[in-house]
């Protein structure tokens, strides 16, 4: 039997990780339509990538169709047309939609919360549009457990990025198909399939708590190799009889 080359055992794995993660919460039904957010960045490739793959199989059957948000107010430079032509290589339309916020309008919010709250707003608008029940985002595991640390550092909250959340208020659903899959994974076939890397020019970029945090992640994951699969399960594993009582905010 001949041996898997670097490239097919990590296809296996990306595609393994993929189908248990969307089988084990439910996340594509049959008769879906979902519609997929590429922000030209590795991780909304890959989602790309392995999504079209997946429209393939026989069952469930569903739909998808591609968004590219372009915030015309933040010099972050993509290259439509490569986007455009990456998505039509592999059987699915992009849209390519243009909008803007005003980071002068509210102080109170980061210019990350404007920026991720008005391309969130967007990319509804065109999933109503365009007829989409659902929405899939790019975060992977790397994402929700930064998320996990900085919403217990800085919230006080336990909490991270759900693998589903049911968004009422719009009547939709968004999905995260890679979130057990590491960065590094996503990392190496980005390389392997030679993405084209999108040119970032945000001020924030480097500054931001979520920057600060992956360092601490991989400080955990230094620390200890098994530190990212236990504060994964630590999510579904929570012994509150080991908690304090919750508060009375009325004391």
């Amino acid at each position: 039997m001949a041996l898997r080359t670097e490239e097919e055992q990590l296809m296996h794995r990306l595609r393994h990780k993929f189908h248990k993660t969307a089988a084990e919460y439910n996340l594509i039904e049959e008769g879906d339509r979902i519609l997929i957010a590429v922000s030209g960045g590795k991780d909304s490739l890959a989602l790309l990538e392995l999504l079209a793959a997946r429209v393939k199989v026989l069952k469930p059957r569903f739909e998808v169709v591609a968004a590219h948000v372009v915030m015309t107010n933040i010099p972050y430079q993509t290259d439509t047309d490569y986007l455009v032509d990456f998505a039509r290589d592999l059987g699915v339309e992009m849209h390519i939609i243009e909008t803007s916020f005003d980071a002068t309008g509210d102080t109170r919010k980061s210019p990350c919360f404007l920026c991720s709250w008005n391309r969130r707003k967007a990319l509804f608008e065109t999933a109503k549009r365009l007829g989409c029940n659902k929405i899939a985002l790019g975060h992977h595991q790397d994402d929700v457990l930064v998320t996990l640390l900085m919403n217990m550092t800085f919230q006080g909250a336990f909490s991270a990025m759900p693998p589903a959340l049911r968004m009422n208020k719009f009547d939709m659903t968004i999905i995260r198909p890679l979130c057990r899959i590491e960065e590094k994974d996503i990392a190496l076939l980005a390389r392997m399939h030679e993405y084209r890397k999108q040119k970032k020019n945000c001020p924030h970029e480097h500054t931001s708590n979520r920057s600060r945090m992956a360092d601490v992640l991989h400080t955990l994951d230094q620390l200890n190799p098994e530190a990212r699969y236990n504060l994964w399960g630590s999510m579904t594993n929570v012994q509150t009889e080991l908690l304090p009582p919750k508060m009375n905010q009325n004391l």
